[in-house]
């Protein structure tokens, strides 16, 4: 079965770190990009950060900058999201996506395969 599976999520101080894995079964994510989603309850879907199919190209949303960063191995056919100097407000089910393309992108409609996501909780 073709699947995205996060983990790493949990419950962190303001202030902590978290690191998301996205593994990908069934296939490999070769030649595609892939990036990290969020949704708080009741907020719409909101980008979060993006690497291209050799991992030389990134993308991060405005909101994480400067805290999020990605990287992805291909050895392992996995993406990490490193979350450092989280803020209640990084409060959200997070989900990795495959892109159709090796480029990445901040539309999730670029995105043809989703996970089911992990929560990540900040407390203040």
């Amino acid at each position: 079965e073709v699947q995205l599976v996060e983990s790493g999520g949990g419950l962190v101080q303001a202030g902590g770190s978290l690191r998301l894995s996205c593994a990908a079964s069934g296939f490999a994510f070769a030649d595609h990009a892939v990036a990290w989603f969020r949704q708080a309850p009741g907020k719409e879907r909101e980008f979060v950060a993006a690497i291209g199919w050799s991992g030389a190209s990134t993308r991060i949303g405005d909101s994480v900058k400067g805290r999020f960063t990605i990287s992805r191995v291909t050895a392992t056919n996995t993406i990490t999201l490193h979350m450092d100097f989280l803020e209640p407000e990084d409060t959200a089910v997070y989900y990795c996506a495959e892109a159709f393309r090796g480029s990445p992108s901040e539309d999730s409609e670029d995105y043809a395969l989703w996970g089911q996501g992990t929560q990540v909780t900040v407390s203040s």
